[in-house]
């Protein structure tokens, strides 16, 4: 069961990879994007969030809004 969690991030999305190779944190990262980081921690899980919420990271993160297949995998 804990691999099948683990394929279901990373299909997701991936917001903790990009976030830690720039090292930045959990709370940085949140505080950037205006969100908590209580959502920065369910979002990198894998659980879905608002578009805008979505926007506000990649934002935060110094990206452009076009990467966000590169970010988000179920983005449309």
């Amino acid at each position: 069961m804990r691999s099948y969690r683990k394929v279901i991030v990373l299909m997701g999305n991936r917001v903790k990879q990009i976030r830690e190779s720039q090292l930045v944190s959990k709370a940085e990262l949140a505080r950037k994007a205006g969100v908590s980081p209580i959502t920065i921690d369910r979002i990198e899980k894998g659980m879905d969030c608002r578009m805008d919420t979505k926007r506000k990271i990649i934002k935060a993160l110094g990206l452009k809004l076009s990467d966000a297949s590169e970010v988000f995998d179920n983005d449309n």
